[in-house]
């Protein structure tokens, strides 16, 4: 099976209504409304899907910790996030995917956090944040009520094809479907070391149920770096319809052409089970970057896995070194004879019988 692509996308960009009937995206667009509000999803915005000709997926927030206020104090920073928390400060809270950072100073009232100065570039109302800290506790249920009237307003406007964040426990699915209906499909994304161990411990395929593995927060998530790819492999592991998203191609932001990591990252993902991914991060934000990953995806799509090969010698692509070919070793001196060669170079000008 070919692998399918999809790309992160909003209908107020410029580049929407191109992308939207690029029949090449056969995963479709999936629409991420973090930054915005149930009252944007009016008769303007269902305008402007009404031309897809590919699916359109509505992202829908659970879990995850949001930026609703930003209050910059003379000194230091303080934010109001979208769900009550519990943890032992003083503990470090991560930005911008993990490339920023602040030390968290005090929690009062669950969601007003107060920070010993702030991190090093400016945080906005929407935003995402992580706090890591073994002692956190997300309290409270799991839809904000903004995010309930996002939820009512697009099954209104027909949507059925959605993503659920942070997912980290069937509950979470569960009270999704109630409000969304048993017929709609739910792609769960997985963010968090909560969310891997639902996967290994209560995850079971269901009609219309799927994981992502999301690696834009999960690799922040996770213990250590080099833990993404055994979190990776597990979810498509238990679910080989999974969809693995963000941190792909990324090359393309500064150059034109991919590197070679980008291509074998691809690679990697495909041979391991994956067949369904999804692009995001800011190489979504402008349509010059984002026709650039398409394309490079199409390339590797279209080649990859196939009978496609390069007009490279038949030995190259041989599996084993056929046993009646001469010895290319023949002539070449061995250790022993290689370390004499040598030491006879450094002999003394007295033995040479140089006068």
């Amino acid at each position: 099976m070919k692998p399918n692509l999809q790309v992160t996308l909003w209908p107020t960009f410029d580049h929407f209504k191109k992308f939207a009937t690029d029949n090449r995206l056969g995963g479709g667009i999936r629409l991420n409304s973090a930054m915005m509000h149930a009252s944007e999803l009016d008769d303007d915005f269902a305008r402007k899907i009404s031309g897809s000709t590919v699916p359109l997926w509505f992202d829908i927030k659970g879990r995850q910790l949001r930026v609703r206020e930003v209050i910059v104090k003379p000194d230091h920073l303080e934010l109001i996030i979208n769900h009550e928390v519990k943890v032992k400060t003083p503990c470090t809270v991560l930005f911008k995917a993990g490339e920023d950072q602040c030390r968290l100073k005090e929690v009062r009232n669950g969601k007003h956090l107060i920070f010993d100065g702030g991190p090093h570039y400016m945080v906005h109302q929407g935003e995402s944040l992580h706090i890591r800290h073994p002692s956190l506790v997300v309290q409270g249920p799991v839809f904000c009520d903004y995010e309930i009237d996002k939820i009512k307003r697009v099954v209104e406007l027909g949507f059925s094809l959605f993503y659920l964040s942070y997912v980290e426990d069937q509950r979470d699915i569960d009270e999704f479907r109630e409000m969304i209906g048993k017929d709609a499909q739910i792609r769960a994304k997985i963010e968090s070391k909560n969310g891997l161990e639902y996967v290994a411990k209560q995850w079971k395929k269901e009609t219309n149920t799927s994981l992502v593995a999301a690696r834009g927060d999960l690799y922040v998530e996770i213990d250590r770096p080099h833990q993404i790819l055994e979190a990776v492999k597990m979810i498509v592991d238990h679910d080989p319809q999974a969809t693995v998203g963000s941190r792909m191609l990324l090359s393309l932001v500064d150059q034109a052409v991919p590197r070679c990591a980008d291509f074998s990252d691809l690679a990697w993902l495909y041979d391991i089970g994956y067949r369904n991914f999804l692009l995001c991060d800011e190489l979504c934000l402008k349509g010059d970057l984002l026709g650039r990953a398409v394309n490079a995806f199409e390339s590797f799509r279209s080649t990859y896995g196939s009978s496609f090969q390069l007009n490279l010698p038949k030995s190259w692509y041989e599996s084993k070194i056929d046993k009646d070919e001469p010895d290319c070793t023949a002539g070449v001196p061995q250790r022993k004879e290689a370390q004499d060669a040598q030491n006879s170079l450094h002999e003394s000008p007295g033995s040479s019988g140089d006068s």
